[in-house]
């Protein structure tokens, strides 16, 4: 929906704020006993001290841009040398979370939660980022569920399937990933403007779980985090000190907080010893998020033409860039002590064709294979069906809960600048074309209607996907690529773009049927996704860029500024 003009109305009722905030969202009594004073209290103080702290780190990450897309490629800084040559480790591993040998992860909603738990995977990682499409409804909807679920409480009555569903005794750990440092939240104003996006997301689920989550999941420690889209240390230092301030608020130990930084954009792949110096109290490892981190790389060679991908589905993990950059995250988590974690199995169980759902499911074992060998401690799924062929992969551990003193991948010390900026090899095709367009516009219709994890051509997508999408295609009509993998020599034009275009909506059409596409909002993700793809220039995200779209605000009393 468009975001809606405020009519001042009396006797509506409003949460109780204090002052200089402002909740903009849709009153709920239940949205209530999370959006207590004095949660938004705490909110308020972290985006008051941390702020400015913010827009520096927005800023730097624009003057960065701008030197790339003047030629500068990324590199490791000399300036922090030694940093990267020093022999510091990061603090212990918590007993609770020594074994991760198989995460899954979803969004916040109440059934995937309880599944997720449940799973038998290690860890579920709870998610208000890129699984998650972040209207208020599903972002305070989200909190309420983690509530139920640390304290225990959670069940969800299934009245279709006329079954309820609740926790086990034995249940995965809970990480929480807010979403990134670059996203506001629209419906909470402090002072005026637009909180940080993650700061409300890490603030109220914080506030509300710290004490119960520490008795029953982190033996202690806690609450465990994921923290994503980073480019730099120096955003890593600013969590480091919003968790320091918040275990000082709660009066717990330096050092409870414990976050898992997820290396998805080429910049951080550079960073990668800075971002655990700075979090060194903190830490608990890497995670290679590796769609996003191809994101990211035709996002930082934007304008650099002679580092054009192939179609996407062959940029995996043999070619080497992708290759180096997992074999460094490795060497440098277990140099200083923390987990090394494996990328996303995205594949969905295909019930109705048995052929299909076994080559499918041999790719994740020898995906999961690979990482166990290459010294990974443990990896990602997107479906329950697929944590027993993970699980099994990850045996190859034994009885030891990780490999970090077992596989120091010294060998990976040698890998340089050059290897983590190989241009990956392949060929570019219509089909290419065809399948990052249908995706994307799919992708952002489910977005718009309020689904951020969407199940598309037997796999379970989320931002990532449609963010290559976008910017391939983006990359592809720019520069007007040759699509030599057809034999046709044809080359990517607005014209050519627009014509796809056509065609997949009619195939979408036929796929969904005319009901659901008459439905939903595929017309209006089909504009904004070619708009995306032709414009002048390139969007850093997809997801800021259309947000206004799903932003809703409601009729307040007077602020209290």
């Amino acid at each position: 929906m468009e975001l809606e003009t405020s009519v001042y109305r009396p006797n509506v009722a409003v949460y109780d704020s204090p002052d200089g905030v402002e909740v903009r969202g849709r009153y709920d009594q239940v949205f209530a006993k999370i959006l207590t004073r004095d949660a938004l209290g705490f909110v308020a103080e972290l985006q008051r001290e941390f702020r400015g702290h913010v827009r520096y780190a927005m800023e730097c990450r624009r003057e960065v841009k701008r030197r790339y897309n003047s030629g500068a490629v990324p590199g490791f800084d000399p300036s922090t040398k030694f940093i990267r040559d020093g022999e510091w480790v990061c603090a212990s591993v918590p007993p609770a979370v020594a074994d991760r040998r198989v995460e899954i992860t979803g969004p916040v909603e109440r059934k995937m939660i309880i599944n997720a738990l449940n799973s038998g995977a290690k860890v579920f990682m709870a998610d208000f980022e890129d699984a998650l499409s972040p209207s208020w409804e599903n972002l305070m909807r989200g909190q309420v569920n983690l509530k139920d679920a640390v304290d225990g409480s959670i069940t969800f009555n299934d009245k279709a399937r006329n079954k309820v569903y609740k926790l086990n005794d034995q249940v995965a750990k809970l990480f929480v990933r807010p979403r990134g440092w670059h996203l506001p939240e629209a419906h909470i104003l402090i002072d005026g403007e637009p909180a940080t996006g993650c700061l409300v997301d890490f603030g109220l689920y914080f506030f509300h779980n710290y004490a119960k989550f520490r008795q029953t999941q982190g033996s202690g420690f806690g609450p465990f985090f994921y923290l994503p889209k980073m480019e730099h240390s120096r955003e890593a230092k600013i969590w480091n000190s919003v968790f320091e301030r918040a275990e000082k608020m709660a009066g717990i130990e330096r050092g409870s907080i414990r976050a898992t930084v997820l290396i998805e954009t080429l910049p951080a792949v550079f960073q990668m010893n800075e971002i655990l110096y700075e979090l060194r109290d903190h830490s608990v490892g890497l995670n290679c998020g590796r769609w996003d981190y191809i994101f990211s790389y035709v996002k930082t060679f934007q304008a650099h033409p002679d580092r054009l991908l192939p179609d996407r589905v062959l940029v995996g993990m043999g070619q080497h860039f992708m290759r180096s950059y997992s074999d460094l995250l490795i060497r440098t988590c277990h140099k200083r002590g923390v987990h090394a974690m494996g990328g996303m199995a995205a594949q969905i169980p295909i019930r109705d064709d048995p052929k299909a759902n076994e080559m499918a499911l041999d790719l994740v074992k020898k995906d999961k294979l690979r990482e166990v060998r290459a010294g990974h401690d443990g990896t990602w799924a997107a479906h329950p069906g697929l944590i027993p062929i993970c699980m099994d992969a990850f045996s190859h551990m034994g009885n030891n809960p990780n490999q970090i003193k077992s596989m120091k991948r010294d060998d990976a010390s040698a890998i340089t600048e050059e290897d983590l900026l190989q241009i990956p090899r392949g060929v570019r095709t219509l089909e290419g074309l065809r399948l990052n367009t249908r995706v994307g516009i799919q992708y952002l219709a489910a977005w718009l209607t309020g689904s951020g994890s969407v199940p598309l051509y037997n796999l379970m997508e989320d931002a990532a996907t449609a963010e290559i999408s976008r910017v391939q295609n983006w990359q592809w009509i720019r520069y007007g690529v040759e699509l030599d993998g057809d034999g046709l020599g044809v080359r990517v034009s607005k014209e050519l773009f627009g014509r796809v275009v056509e065609e997949e909506m009619e195939r979408i059409e036929k796929e969904v049927g005319k009901d659901k596409f008459k439905r939903g909002m595929y017309k209006e993700a089909c504009k904004m996704f070619t708009k995306q793809c032709t414009a002048a220039e390139l969007d850093d995200f997809l997801t800021l860029a259309v947000y206004d779209h799903i932003v809703a605000h409601y009729p307040i009393n007077a602020s209290r500024l």
